[in-house]
């Protein structure tokens, strides 16, 4: 069972203070892009995973990999003693501020759901997903959505239009903790009153209108100014993508990736090739995209028949 799952931006991500239990209150837009893992679960004695693809060597392959987690986390509520091996194609950047570990655990629900013939349905597995991380729901539904609490709880949000991204990720990654943490300490040396997050209807409205340069206009990230501290060569990439021309510019989440909306696909196209000029890899995918989906359900012998019937629908410059 063959499961693909798309990444995330956040195109509002508003902080809020700690709360008791040491998560901070947020309030944020998840939007789904068509940059995807792939996940193919095959009937096995055991869970256990392999990663290849653009840096695999970065995800664990051990009992702490977010997908493995996902499949126990699924055979123990539903009451069954079944295995799976896992295989992770990663296309996601990893520790990018993609939700690329989210987004495995998503597939891997959706894979073992399936090929353990349980049918739970999403909602139930949105419910599972909140258990292994606040980003895992959001995973699940993708599309466009308001996340609350610490972002496991979701609203859908309307859009009738298809955007188009620019997503230039960075070397190393970044820690959401320390990033967090880092946004803590900003706030302390400025002085910041805990306010509650909120998120500003002029964002709400473009999305709705399918208004590219309004939406561009109220991209914001209250990590931001946290994840530039820790990587602030992150700066010199957002004007690179101001200076290009992109509509709107910011960190993904709690970076490195940085997000550029464009008008349309020529023009994503254009600011691919000015990054490439600059010496930057550029990743072009479209959205809202929809929630894990199954490509293949055990039809294509191997894996270069499944690629050769499923292409890769986005473009790497």
């Amino acid at each position: 069972m063959t499961v693909e799952a798309p990444a995330k931006i956040n195109l509002r991500l508003a902080v809020g203070p700690v709360r008791a239990d040491g998560y901070h209150e947020v309030l944020t837009v998840y939007f789904a892009v068509g940059i995807r893992d792939r996940l193919r679960a095959s009937a096995a004695d055991d869970l256990t995973v392999e990663v290849v693809g653009r840096q695999a060597e970065l995800v664990p392959v051990d009992s702490s990999n977010l997908a493995v987690r996902a499949a126990r986390l699924l055979a123990e509520r539903a009451g069954v003693r079944a295995g799976a091996h896992l295989r992770i194609d990663k296309r996601i950047p990893v520790a990018g501020g993609m939700a690329g570990g989210s987004a495995d655990a998503a597939a891997a629900l959706v894979a073992c759901d399936r090929l353990w013939n349980l049918n739970l349905g999403r909602d139930a597995l949105i419910e599972l997903g909140a258990e292994l991380g606040s980003d895992v729901p959001f995973a699940v539904h993708g599309g466009v959505a308001l996340g609350s609490g610490r972002g496991e709880r979701l609203d859908p949000l309307p859009t009738r239009h298809v955007f188009d991204w620019v997503l230039v990720p960075a070397e190393g990654g970044l820690s959401t903790p320390a990033v967090y943490a880092e946004c803590d300490r900003i706030r302390e040396e400025t002085g910041w009153e805990p306010v509650p997050p909120r998120v500003e209807e002029e964002l709400i409205g473009a999305l709705e209108r399918g208004d590219a340069a309004a939406l561009g206009r109220a991209l914001a990230n209250d990590l931001q100014p946290a994840a530039l501290r820790l990587n602030p060569a992150l700066e010199a990439t957002l004007r690179t993508g101001r200076e290009l021309g992109a509509l709107g510019a910011l960190v993904s989440g709690s970076g490195p990736t940085c997000a550029f909306l464009a008008a349309d696909g020529a023009h994503a196209a254009a600011l691919c090739k000015g990054f490439a000029e600059a010496g930057h890899t550029a990743i072009h995918g479209t959205g809202p995209a929809p929630g894990p989906r199954v490509v293949d359900d055990g039809r294509y012998p191997d894996e270069a028949a499944w690629c050769a019937a499923f292409p890769a629908a986005d473009s790497l410059t």
